[in-house]
Parts: C-alpha cells; sequence; structure tokens
C-alpha cells in the first residue's frame, strides 16, 4: 500500500492568547505562548505537506488563520473530552489514517511516512508518557475512546490497546511535547532552522533565566 493511501490527520486548536500553551505562561505572557504555538503548529503543517498523501486534513478548534497553508481540508473538532475528539478524527476518514498533534514542530516528513505493508498501527511516545502520533491502517474509533487523556500513563495505556486489538504496532521515536519553557528551549534546539526556533529565540530572554546571552547560545543562536 503505498505512502499516497495515507489521509494524514492533523488535531489542533487556533493559536488564540489564553486558550493555548497556558503552561507556559509564567514566564511567558498569554500573547507570547500563543505566538509560540503558532509557529509550532505552521512547522507541523508544512512538515505534513511534503508528505504524500490521499488527504490532509486540520481538525481545528477554532477558525483558520494565516498559518494555514494550501493543500487542507478543515474540519472542527467535535465536542467532547480529548479520547472523543480524536476518535471523531479517525472516524470521518477512510483507509489508513495517520493522526498528529500541533506540540512537536520538530517533526519531519521522513517520520510521517508509513509503511503499512508491515504496520497495522502506528504508534509515537511523548517524553511525557503521552502519545504524540498514532496511525491505524483500519481505522477503529473504538481503540480510542474510554483512554484516560494526560496523564503520565496515557501512551501505555493506548499502545496496550492497540496491541489488545491484535495489531502490529510499528514505533516511532520519542518526540517531547512542547508544554512548558523548557521544553520550548529543547525543541528549539533540536529543530534550530524552523518557524518554531526563530520564535523561541526572539523569546530567548523570557524563555530562558539566564538572559538573553545565555538563553540564545541555548536556543542555538549563531553570530
Amino acid at each position: 500500500m503505498p505512502e499516497s493511501a495515507t489521509t494524514l490527520l492533523v488535531i489542533a486548536k487556533q493559536p488564540v492568547p489564553g486558550r493555548v500553551k497556558t503552561r507556559l505562561v509564567p514566564p511567558c505572557t498569554h500573547e507570547q505562548a500563543a505566538s509560540l504555538a503558532e509557529a509550532a503548529l505552521a512547522d507541523t503543517l508544512h512538515a505534513v505537506l511534503m508528505v504524500p498523501a490521499r488527504r490532509r486534513v486540520l481538525v481545528l478548534e477554532g477558525r483558520p488563520g494565516p498559518w494555514l497553508p494550501a493543500g487542507f481540508d478543515v474540519v472542527a473538532q467535535c465536542a467532547g473530552p480529548l479520547d472523543e475528539r480524536l476518535a471523531a478524527a479517525f472516524a470521518a476518514v477512510r483507509g489508513p489514517a495517520l493522526l498528529i498533534g500541533m506540540d512537536t514542530p520538530q517533526v519531519t516528513p521522513d517520520l510521517l511516512t508509513v509503511d503499512w505493508q508491515a504496520a497495522d498501527a502506528v504508534f509515537g511516545p511523548a517524553a511525557d508518557g503521552g502519545f504524540w502520533a498514532l496511525g491505524l491502517r483500519v481505522p477503529d474509533p473504538a481503540l480510542l475512546r474510554g483512554v484516560p487523556m494526560s496523564t503520565a500513563s496515557t501512551g501505555a495505556i493506548q499502545r496496550a490497546r492497540l496491541v489488545a486489538a491484535g495489531l502490529r504496532v510499528a514505533d516511532l521515536p520519542t518526540l517531547r511535547d512542547v508544554d512548558t519553557a523548557a521544553d520550548a528551549v529543547a525543541v528549539a534546539r533540536q529543530a534550530p532552522q524552523s518557524r518554531f526556533a526563530a520564535r523561541a529565540r526572539e523569546l530567548a530572554p523570557v524563555l530562558s533565566p539566564g538572559g538573553s546571552a545565555t538563553a540564545g547560545s541555548v536556543l542555538g543562536e549563531t553570530a
């Protein structure tokens, strides 16, 4: 099955101050946190654009903005807890699908290219115990419903669901979500050419307690 048979799903929130990346406040203001979220979302969407796909879908809470490139269908997130919203995203597509969030701007097109001949499911664990990617060759919303979200065991429980269903699971590398200032600094270093890293460098005096010079060094700023 070619990679182009895959539907790529990005589940995201409109980067509105006070509604995204609230764990970055403090040290950031809500406006600064939202600007980091917007950069992360833009990086994620552009990575998805570089992957052959049957369809690219942004499952969005809120409204599209100038950060949205052409090439995406936009559908509204359903109401309810996150497990229900993820399940609904899979329920709305046909054929193999890979879903990612907006919190890993370091993601690369290679990580989003799936060999469905070798796997029935794809799982990308997050460093905080969650997961940043979930792919299903045959989407089954029941595999997500009831999984407790935003806990240190979310990823382990979700992966166990896949295994218990008898699926061949291909594991992707562990990535770090951007939730805190320390996360932002670490992720910016991993992807120094990204939009996210550029914005993080602008906010270096805020994100790093060591001051602008130290922060610039930490974030990979070059002379």
